[in-house]
């Protein structure tokens, strides 16, 4: 997984170039959810194969694609010498979501079962990763019903 996304984050830059940021966000939060909805069906007789280690390199795809052009999406506009706090504030809404998400993510997990057996971390486990799967398919729809077509409507204004 560090490894794909590393290789694809220091192609961020020429790709951007290439396609475009709305091609390259949805390029990277697309397999990301991709990846984490095969992970989250993940049960107590997952190989590991192909429930842990084929989605992990999908998600690092879209790991290694997707911050680069979601910050710079998120100060699309903003005046040059706002630049700064702006980008910091895109961070800091990512970091604060990452922390809601979490929150929301141990508590749908923490209903399924309260057992210690395998079986019961199997299935909080398999909650949790259903419900990151679910977020990551909301930013699909994001990404792909607000930002790809706002810059199409932008660029067709400016040409």
């Amino acid at each position: 997984m560090t490894l794909v996304d590393f290789v694809l984050a220091v192609r961020v830059p020429r790709l951007l170039e290439w396609l475009g940021r709305p091609r390259v966000l949805a390029a990277g939060v697309v397999p990301t959810a991709v990846g984490m909805t095969w992970l989250s069906r993940l049960d107590l007789h997952t190989p590991c194969l192909t429930g842990v280690a084929l989605p992990m390199p999908v998600i690092g795809a879209g790991q290694g694609l997707a911050p680069a052009p979601m910050i710079s999406s998120g100060v699309d506009g903003v005046a040059p010498e706002d630049a700064g706090p702006g980008s910091g504030l895109v961070t800091t809404v990512h970091q604060v979501g990452s922390a809601l998400a979490l929150s929301i993510l141990t508590a749908a997990a923490a209903t399924v079962s309260t057992g210690h057996s395998a079986a019961d971390v199997a299935a909080r486990t398999a909650t949790a990763l259903a419900g990151s799967a679910v977020l990551l398919a909301l930013a699909v729809a994001a990404v792909l019903t607000l930002i790809v077509p706002a810059r199409a409507s932008r660029k067709q204004r400016t040409m």
